[in-house]
């Protein structure tokens, strides 16, 4: 789920905490169920009406049903249990299924993205406008702009020769990418990521212009080494971006010996940080007093937790 439409969901469902454990493996955000309903509904006991629902959903042979994965996650009591959850396209699925005027920003929401879709369909230029806007509203000039457009469309030509030369799989492109990666960065995509603390977030969005260039480096490199050599086939890809990455690499080590430094940066272009809880914070947002408030909070909510399971 990229940024922007984390923010918007969250805008949307008015504050309300909404719980959520990220997949890095899959790269994907799993919400809770039951909080969405929650937000959603008016009902006392959303645990119920989800339950209802989710047995008219199996009755009708609903596909997601069959999209569920029980997740443990923290209850209110401070314990993990499970929890049905569903990633971001059930749970967008899901939406469109509660009957509830709360859900109605959300279906309003969904009919516009799918009309600005279409139109883009028609008219690619829009598309293209959106992106130059997105990139503007954080920040980013139209220097950065102008380089981060042309090398999604270096990449592009990159992936069109592997294609040429036998790579077809979704998981293929991402072994050499990784390749790519690794021998110039010492880290694969992920790894790079976790470096900087991001999660579904572009890694390229989050460079510095120098990471960027070696990046693109890396892949040009690679483009012209595959024209030449033809490689057929992952194993033999793999050979060709192993050394398009050593070009990038030559490139890093001759510049950091002048700058006596490392180009690669932990920094990003976040404005918010992950916390181990898998919320999402602004920067320097939370403070000592607000951490103590945030301390006491949980343990009435755990004292009330306690009561309840007496009863």
């Amino acid at each position: 789920m990229d940024n922007n439409k984390l923010e918007t969901i969250s805008n949307l469902f008015e504050g309300k905490e909404i719980r959520s454990i990220w997949d890095a493996e899959k790269e994907e955000y799993y919400f809770s169920v039951v909080d969405v309903v929650g937000a959603l509904t008016e009902s006392n006991i959303p645990r119920n009406y989800w339950s209802d629902l989710k047995r008219k959903l199996k009755q009708e042979g609903s596909q997601l049903h069959e999209n569920i994965v029980q997740l443990k996650m923290k209850a209110n009591d401070g314990k993990l249990r499970e929890t049905d959850t569903l990633d971001t396209k059930g749970i967008l699925r899901l939406i469109e299924s509660v009957p509830s005027q709360k859900a109605e920003p959300f279906k309003l929401w969904l009919a516009q993205m799918g009309k600005e879709r279409i139109d883009e369909i028609f008219d690619p230029e829009i598309a293209m406008n959106r992106v130059i806007d997105y990139y503007r509203s954080k920040g980013y000039s139209d220097k950065w702009i102008e380089a981060r457009l042309k090398g999604i469309l270096d990449r592009k030509k990159l992936t069109d020769v592997w294609k040429e030369n036998g790579i077809t799989k979704n998981y293929e492109y991402a072994v050499l990418t990784n390749e790519i990666y690794q021998e110039w960065s010492g880290m694969k995509a992920s790894e790079y990521k976790d470096y900087k603390n991001i999660r579904k977030e572009s890694l390229r969005d989050n460079m510095t212009d120098v990471e960027v260039a070696l990046a693109n480096l890396g892949e040009i490199a690679t483009r012209e080494l595959a024209k030449k050599h033809k490689p057929y086939g992952l194993e033999k890809n793999k050979e060709i971006a192993k050394k398009g990455g050593h070009v990038a690499k030559v490139a890093r080590e001759d510049m950091e010996k002048e700058l006596g430094e490392s180009v690669i940066s932990k920094g990003n272009a976040l404005n918010y940080k992950y916390i181990n809880d898998n919320k999402l914070t602004k920067k320097n947002e939370v403070s000592e007093k607000n951490k103590k408030k945030l301390k006491e909070n949980n343990n009435m909510e755990e004292k009330n937790g306690n009561k309840r399971n007496n009863f």
